[in-house]
């Protein structure tokens, strides 16, 4: 299974190292990466792979939010049928 991880918000050093870590202490592999930055604004999104998490979904999702929460960023983690189910036509 698969998760689709969002960041955005002002740039600031350290935050793919930051997501990336919460990542590996959940067992959750990054599949792939994109980030960018526009101005001041920096902006990615991963596709994970959690079928080796050790925690609950809700868990690691509810760990992103904070993450985000502490570090003025917004971090949205969904589920890779939650996600294809918002963007089919």
């Amino acid at each position: 299974m698969k998760a689709v991880i969002s960041v955005t918000g002002k740039d600031a050093c350290g935050i793919i190292a930051k997501v990336s870590a919460v990542c590996a202490a959940d067992q959750i592999n990054i599949l792939d990466i994109s980030q960018t930055v526009l101005q001041d604004y920096f902006s990615m999104i991963m596709l994970v792979d959690i079928d080796k998490i050790n925690v609950p979904f809700t868990d690691f999702v509810d760990q992103m939010t904070e993450l985000g929460k502490a570090n003025h960023l917004e971090i949205h983690t969904m589920h890779e049928d939650i996600f294809n189910a918002m963007h089919r036509i």
